[in-house]
């Protein structure tokens, strides 16, 4: 539990707003971006063989998190990330046609979800801006793989690839935030 003094009179108490999922999440990310850069020439079915394994993880590290902290958001995003994680393992053929769209609608939803999260940080008095920002870049990214669906692998492997470090860079930046204000 973190305890904050919004009030110097009253300490509130409340869950950590990220866990060690969000670290576990984060390291994922950046390492899935960064191989998705330097190896350009992955087909699309091998990307969403390792994406759709790394939203599973990820999805379930978000389930786990949102029971600990009571986030119907952070439910949402992990049960949305294992569902489209299941369908890029186990759909392999129909996948590598459809992935720039699958992208986009999972970027747009986590996007979203993100930045409802940072709204109801801001409201509590919490630090958002993390949130916010990870939002916007989630909403922008799904928006540009939908005006430009016909990009080419390499182009979406290099700007999913950093979407992803960036992503994984929040992910780890919160996490370390708010284990520092554990510390406090």
């Amino acid at each position: 539990m973190v305890e904050i003094a919004l009030n110097k009179d009253k300490p509130m108490r409340y869950r950590c707003c990220a866990g060690f999922w969000h670290a576990v999440a984060g390291a994922l990310m950046v390492l899935v971006g960064l191989f998705m850069w330097f190896n350009p020439e992955i087909s699309l079915i091998a990307l969403a063989l390792y994406f759709g394994a790394a939203l599973i993880i990820i999805g379930a590290g978000y389930v786990s998190s949102s029971l600990e902290a009571d986030n119907g958001w952070w439910t949402f995003v992990g049960v949305l990330d294992i569902l489209i994680g299941i369908v890029l393992v186990s759909n392999m053929g129909i996948t590598a046609a459809t992935l720039p769209i699958v992208f986009a609608v999972w970027c747009l939803a986590v996007g979203a979800a993100q930045i409802v999260s940072a709204y109801k940080l801001g409201r509590r008095d919490l630090p958002w801006g993390w949130s916010m920002a990870l939002g916007v870049l989630g909403v922008v990214f799904g928006f540009i793989i939908i005006e430009y669906p016909l990009i080419g692998t390499i182009a979406i492997s290099t700007l999913m690839g950093l979407y992803m470090v960036v992503y994984g860079i929040f992910e780890i930046g919160e996490y370390m935030y708010f284990k520092r204000m554990q510390k406090l």
